[in-house]
């Protein structure tokens, strides 16, 4: 039999067992809570920890706890070569289940339903289960091989920056928390907050107020305005234009004292994916830029905000950083915050800048557009790009190993968000998700399909072995 087909025989048996192991952890709700003494990530963070160094002892792993914010555990003991990096915390379990409930893990055609099947304590045990493939065939290796789970993945990876302040990287690391084959190239991101003073001016009409967005990453499905001196039929005409241009849905009506609140239906999309949605903020500000207003320091302030962040305008160019390159395609920018009031207009944008992208020539030019516009912006830095070549041996071996195992070529991706490798030389996310599979991620009835899970476990396994084997 071939290596791989070893591999493959050990995970058809053990496959039950490694569907086990993954319901115990999903049965502790790990998301980030207040942080106790000892717990920087609360109880149920902790538990999740304990309970992953349980199935590390159990399959003969000696694991060591990093203070609750990690655990970890090797093969060999000889020096590093490779570390594979998952997470034990998830986000909330949230409403709206109907398999089950979000830490009730159950099975169902196939598929494994409970909150983190699939992000990230499915491939979590994946991995481990690689591990334990590669050490009991027997199969020699001249590098070792580091397991380390992290439990604050979702809410900013501080777990991860203290693990490595006492832990240097192994040459090589792959977390198995992304898309098959592999992402190796993750954008930049810049979140900038602009402000200006304003004053409600006398002169009629005027723009009162208006809010919108609910989070920096989230392009805003609804945005609302108060405008007062005019009339719902003078306003019908303006409302009618924008709805043609924007393709988003606009409601006018009556508020108590005679002002008009102006309603904005767009389509909501992750700010990675910003042409995805339709942004209801940006059509909202391109209406009240369109109004008859009194000359106003409001009025001009609309203006500008208006024509640096213009709807549709998903790659930056009102902002002057629609960079684009070969390797990770174009910039992307949406403003998804906004809030004016009688005495203050700010907004908040998210942008995922592509490989070519510097301090230069994006940060700083949009410092100066915005400082330029009577924005005040805050000094927020750039978040670099994050990029492993596509002819480095990891990324080769890794898709070499993919295609041995599924039979498909694959490219790598790249991608606007970011992974628990970003900061980390020569790490890639590899697996264990089929973009073609909608896992409902972060959402109710997240599931992984156990098949699925079986293959990434053989595809870290021999890739173990090439990349550390003798």
């Amino acid at each position: 039999m071939t290596v791989q087909e070893k591999i493959h025989e050990y995970l058809s048996v053990h496959r039950d067992e490694m569907v086990e192991d993954i319901k115990t952890l999903i049965k502790v709700d790990s998301a980030r809570a207040e942080a106790l003494p000892g717990k920087p990530y609360g109880e149920g963070a902790a538990e999740a920890l304990l309970a992953g160094l349980s199935l590390f002892e159990k399959h003969g792993f000696l694991g060591k706890n990093w203070d609750n914010y990690a655990i970890d555990t090797v093969i060999n003991g000889k020096e590093l070569g490779l570390d594979i990096l998952a997470h034990l915390d998830v986000v909330p379990g949230g409403d709206g289940w109907t398999k089950t409930t979000p830490f009730e893990p159950i099975v169902e055609d196939g598929k494994m339903y409970g909150r983190g099947t699939s992000d990230d304590k499915g491939p979590a045990v994946a991995a481990l289960y690689a591990m334990k493939a590669v050490r009991d065939l027997g199969f020699e290796l001249d590098k070792d091989v580091r397991l380390i789970l992290g439990s604050d993945e979702e809410c900013g990876s501080s777990d991860i920056a203290y693990y490595f302040g006492k832990n240097t990287h192994a040459p090589m690391t792959i977390s198995p928390d992304a898309d098959f084959p592999l992402v190796f190239l993750e954008k930049g991101s810049l979140h900038t907050t602009f402000t200006a003073e304003v004053s409600l001016e006398e002169g009629l009409p005027r723009v009162r107020s208006a809010v919108s967005g609910i989070k920096v990453n989230v392009v805003p499905a609804k945005a609302d305005a108060v405008v007062e001196g005019m009339t719902a039929d003078e306003m019908n005409k303006y409302v009618k234009e924008a709805e043609d241009e924007t393709g988003v849905k606009f409601t006018v009506s009556l508020v108590e004292d005679g002002a008009l609140m102006i309603h904005a239906d767009g389509v909501s999309a992750h700010a990675a994916s910003p042409m995805d949605g339709n942004n209801a903020l940006t059509a909202l500000l391109k209406l009240l830029s369109s109004l008859p207003l009194a000359e106003s320091k409001t009025k001009t302030l609309l203006h500008n905000v208006t024509t640096l962040f213009p709807h549709g305008d998903y790659c930056g160019g009102g902002l002057g950083v629609n960079l684009e390159d070969e390797i990770s395609g174009k910039t992307t920018l949406t403003l998804d915050l906004f809030e004016l009031n009688d005495t203050k207009m700010s907004g908040t944008f998210d942008c995922r800048a592509c490989n070519s992208a510097t301090e230069e020539n994006t940060k700083n030019v949009v410092q100066k557009k915005l400082s330029d516009a009577g924005f005040e912006p805050n000094d927020s830095p750039l978040n670099p790009p994050h990029y492993v070549p596509k002819d480095s041996e990891l990324v080769k071996t890794l898709l070499e190993t993919y295609t041995d195992v599924t039979g498909e070529v694959r490219e790598p991706l790249a991608i606007g968000g970011g992974t628990y490798v970003h900061h980390i030389e020569n790490g890639v996310a590899c697996g264990c998700a089929d973009p073609s599979v909608d896992n409902h991620m972060h959402g109710p009835d997240e599931f992984v399909i156990i098949d699925q899970l079986v293959m990434s476990a053989e595809i870290f396994a021999l890739a173990i072995v090439k990349l550390c084997g003798k």
